[in-house]
Formats: structure tokens, C-alpha cells, sequence
């Protein structure tokens, strides 16, 4: 029985090898190859693999250089192409591009930048208003280091190139939203179709939630919280530190890689934002929509039902908006996007006109000593945007400022004398302490003319 046994596992074992032979040989000399041919073509796949690797890495900064070199022109294009590091400053802002591979530690905001030119090294606050002084206090300096030497180790690695901003500033009044960080973030970023990653420094959980459908419809990553990845070093093949700004709401197509202009910004809102109504033309509604926004601070219409009234009779089915009605966006600009008219007083719920579809009215009330603001701010962007303004400038006797200082005081007779103090003392006065009594039957012409406008409006005009 043992005998049997051992001649059975024998032959078993036999069965095995010729197996395996027949195998190794079927590998080896079917394919018309030598061993050793084999054996080298399996080196070169390998090789091949890695080359393909470097070809990709290579790729990647290739395309990288392209997009960042858009973003400047004349010497700063020259000095980013030949040192591969370029910074422009203007009175509103700072912007430096780098076109090589940066690491970037988190927990000193510090940028390393492989160079060995001695100006690499400087320190900017990443934000679209460094003119004003109080604003840039809430920003956090990003120092910027030649990397040649002490640069920290990669922690995480990635093959898009980072654009650092801050959402600190002025972030909370949504007019600086927009108008320092949305709109400079949409002329810096458009033109890389999402292929990057946003550093947000002074992280604001809530401003990121706010703005997630503008974030994401410009970058297919995840924003990047500094705060959050501790003492974590990111590397890129490139970065924009900084954002581009072309003035109040503005958008300068000529400046604009790509060409985009305030047209373009308000299709790109479109889009992030899911707003159905491009032209007020397409609105089929008997009454249509009048937003009047509604204020209980400052600039107060202490008369506004009335003005409620005279809106309904003629025609208009009015919506009363306060502060918290605009604090979820998603809705808000929906309701926007849907409306004929939008009607406020001088302030930041007018930057609403953003989502107003186009060939829709928009009607300012001036308050006294605000001319300038009023059109400068708010006034002037409406062409671009391709909404029709009107303005309502109020007389002396429509404003507090009258029962408070008397009709013969400077700051009724001449606010430019008051201005002349400084702008802090001008605020104080014209923007903090003014409410407004509207003349309705003066004010009604003003309504009437925004409805004749809306009725005239069509795509072609």
C-alpha cells in the first residue's frame, strides 16, 4: 500500500513539470523570441511606462506655462518666460505667477519658488483691494521664498497648477464678494477650464458654501484650506498668487485671456446657477416682477409701503427683499433671474444685478451726497451687464440729513465740502446716518419709464 502510494504522488509530481515545461516553452519560443529578446522587450514595456510618465509631467508644465503666461503682457510675459517667476502690481491689487514647480506650506503660507534671482522674495496679501487699508488688515500676508535651498519635502502632490486668493477682506458685504473676489477669480481663472486648484487663505467655511456653484463651475478640485492641512506641503507645477482686477464690476474683455467680458461673466453665472431666463422678453406674465429691496439699517425708505402700493397699481407684482432672503443665493438669484424690475436704494443689494436676466430694468435711488458712488458702483456696470438702468436722485427734502442738519448746512448746500474730510467722515454722514422720505408721485414717472423699457425690450435690442 505505501509502495502504491509514493508511485501515484510520483507520477502527480511528473504531471506537474511537464505542465509547467509546456508553459515556460508556449511563453518563451512561440512568439519567434529569443529569451533574452524577451526579457529585453519586457525591460523597454517597463521603461516605456516611466517614459510615458515624463511625457505626461512634461505635458502638464508645457500647458501650464501657456495658461499662465496669458494672464501678463509686455515685460512681465518676458521676465515670467525667461526667469519663470513675474509679479505686477497696481493700485488694487498684486499678482505673481510662476511657472515652474512650487511648494507651498501651509502652515507659514510661505511659497517656495526654485529661483536664484534675489527679488523672488516678497510678501503680498492675495486680495483685489489693496488700496483700502481696513480691508487689507483682515487679509493674511503669503510670503513668497527662493526654493533652492531649505525647501521643505512634498507631502501631497499635484498636477494642476494653484491659484492662492483670500476670502477674508471685506467678504460678508455682497458687493466686495463680487466685486473683489467672484468677478477677479472669473477674469484670472476662466481661461484654464477648471484645470486647477484654489488655496483659499482666511478660509471662511460659509463664503466657500455661498460661492460652492461659482468654485466648482471654475476649478473641477476641491478648494484647498490651508488651516485645515496643518503644517501640510503642497507641491505644484505652477501657481497664481494674487487675483486680476479691472475696476467695479468690471471686466475688460481687452484684458482677459480669452477675451471674456461682463456679457460672458453673466452667461457663466447662468450656467453656475442653473437660471433659466436669459432675455426679459421670455418672461410671460401678466404682472410682472418688481424686487424692491428693502433695507432696516441705513438708507431706510421710511415710506415704503407706500411706494408698495403705487408699484402694484401699475401693474407690477411687487416682492419686498430683506437682507435674509438674499442670505441663501442659490434662491436668491433664481428670484432675480426671474424679475422685470430691481429697485433699491444706493447699497450692496444692487450688485444683485448680476442675475437679472438681460433687457430687465434696473432703478437706483440716489440718495443725497451719493451721485458719484451711485453711478461709478452700481450705475455704470448695468451697459455691460445688459441691463437697462434708470436713476432716482433725491431731493434735499426726501432725505433725514435735512431735518437733522437744516437746508442751509454744507452737508446739504455742499457735500463735496464734507468729502473733502476724508471718506471715512463722508460715510459717517451720507452712507450711516441717512434714511429717506420718497416723493411717490415724483417717484411713480421714474417707475412708469421702467415699465415702458421692459415692455420695449427684445433679444435684438
Amino acid at each position: 500500500m505505501g509502495k502504491e502510494q509514493k508511485k501515484m504522488a510520483l507520477g502527480a509530481t511528473s504531471l506537474v513539470f511537464l505542465f509547467i515545461l509546456t508553459c515556460l516553452y508556449a511563453a518563451l519560443f512561440t512568439s519567434n523570441l529569443t529569451p533574452f529578446e524577451s526579457w529585453k522587450q519586457k525591460l523597454s514595456d517597463r521603461r516605456g511606462i516611466h517614459n510615458k510618465k515624463a511625457d505626461r509631467s512634461i505635458e502638464i508644465n508645457e500647458s501650464v506655462k501657456l495658461l499662465l503666461r496669458r494672464l501678463v503682457r509686455g515685460e512681465d510675459r518676458i521676465k515670467l518666460d525667461t526667469t519663470g517667476f513675474s509679479c505686477h502690481t497696481d493700485l488694487h491689487s498684486e499678482l505673481c505667477l510662476v511657472n515652474k514647480p512650487v511648494r507651498i506650506d501651509n502652515s507659514g503660507l510661505t511659497i517656495y519658488v526654485p529661483s536664484s534671482q534675489s527679488y523672488v522674495n516678497r510678501t503680498l496679501k492675495p486680495y483685489a483691494n489693496r488700496d483700502d487699508g481696513t480691508a487689507m488688515s483682515r487679509v493674511s500676508p503669503v510670503k513668497i521664498v527662493n526654493g533652492d535651498v531649505n525647501a521643505p519635502a512634498c507631502r501631497i502632490t499635484h498636477d494642476a497648477p494653484a491659484v492662492v486668493f483670500s476670502s477674508g477682506g471685506f467678504t460678508g458685504n455682497v458687493f466686495h464678494e463680487i466685486n473683489e473676489v467672484i468677478i477677479p477669480l472669473f477674469i484670472t481663472t476662466r481661461h484654464f477650464r477648471s484645470r486647477l486648484k484654489f488655496l483659499i487663505t482666511d478660509y471662511k467655511p460659509w463664503w466657500v458654501s455661498k460661492y460652492s456653484k461659482v468654485l466648482t463651475h471654475l476649478s473641477h478640485y476641491e478648494a484647498i484650506n490651508p488651516a485645515a492641512n496643518g503644517s501640510a506641503v503642497h507641491c505644484f507645477p505652477g501657481a497664481v498668487i494674487g487675483l486680476v482686477y479691472h475696476g467695479k464690476l468690471a471686466l475688460n474683455a481687452t484684458g482677459i485671456p480669452g477675451g471674456y467680458s461682463a456679457f460672458d461673466f453673466k452667461h457663466f453665472l447662468r450656467e453656475s446657477y442653473n437660471l433659466k431666463i436669459e432675455n426679459v422678453s421670455e418672461i410671460k406674465r401678466e404682472k410682472p416682477i418688481l424686487i424692491l429691496i428693502s433695507r432696516k439699517k441705513s438708507r431706510v425708505v421710511s415710506n415704503e409701503n407706500e411706494i408698495v402700493v403705487m408699484m402694484e397699481e401699475l401693474g407690477f407684482e411687487v416682492v419686498v427683499t430683506r437682507p435674509n432672503k438674499m442670505s441663501n443665493l442659490n434662491k436668491f438669484a433664481a428670484l432675480v433671474n426671474s424679475c422685470s424690475v430691481l429697485v433699491g436704494a444706493h447699497g450692496a443689494g444692487l450688485t444683485n444685478q448680476v442675475f437679472l436676466p438681460d433687457g430687465a430694468v434696473m432703478v437706483q435711488v440716489v440718495p443725497l451726497g451719493l451721485e458719484w458712488a451711485s453711478t461709478n458702483y452700481y450705475g455704470a456696470p448695468t451697459k455691460e451687464m445688459g441691463v437697462q438702468y434708470l436713476e432716482y436722485r433725491i431731493e434735499p427734502e426726501e432725505s433725514s440729513l435735512m431735518q437733522t442738519y437744516g437746508r442751509d448746512h454744507p452737508v446739504i448746500t455742499d457735500p463735496a465740502s464734507v468729502f473733502a474730510k476724508g471718506y471715512y467722515a463722508a460715510r459717517a454722514v451720507y452712507i450711516d446716518a441717512q434714511n429717506l422720505k420718497i416723493n411717490v408721485k415724483r417717484f411713480k414717472e421714474t417707475v412708469v419709464q421702467a415699465k415702458e423699457l421692459i415692455g420695449r425690450s427684445s433679444p435684438l435690442n
